[in-house]
């Protein structure tokens, strides 16, 4: 079913929605938002402990990926006047509804992806040898 085709059992099959509803999703499907959201599930945390608790992400990209959030409602950014300020990040409640489905999505992923890498290799294999 094409996105528009989702959308079009909503009632909401513009192009324009199409384009705002794809917009979310890459957001949403980018290599570090669910690993950011999925850390913060269990509460607040400050920039050190999640850079921490992310394996992989640069210091840039967290702060990049963060701010996106922010920007889109997910996570709240929250400064405390100390020296040095303290600076925590917490999930909306919007944040919170995309965990739920996010973690259902990570979950067929892993239920699946025996399979999935099964029909890769036989779609790859009949490729080389020129099957149409």
């Amino acid at each position: 079913m094409t996105e528009w085709a989702v959308l079009a059992t909503r009632g909401d099959a513009d192009e324009e929605t199409c384009r705002k509803v794809l917009q979310v999703l890459s957001r949403i499907g980018d290599k570090w938002t669910l690993l950011v959201i999925g850390t913060l599930r269990d509460g607040t945390m400050r920039f050190g402990e999640l850079h921490r608790q992310v394996t992989g992400i640069s210091q840039r990209m967290l702060t990049l990926t963060l701010r996106q959030l922010e920007r889109d409602g997910l996570v709240s950014r929250s400064v405390h006047p100390t020296v040095p300020p303290k600076v925590e990040y917490t999930l909306t409640e919007l944040g919170r509804t995309l965990l739920g489905t996010a973690l259902q999505l990570a979950e067929w992923a892993a239920d699946h992806i025996g399979e999935i890498e099964t029909n890769r290799r036989d779609y790859d294999a009949g490729l080389s040898r020129g099957d149409d």
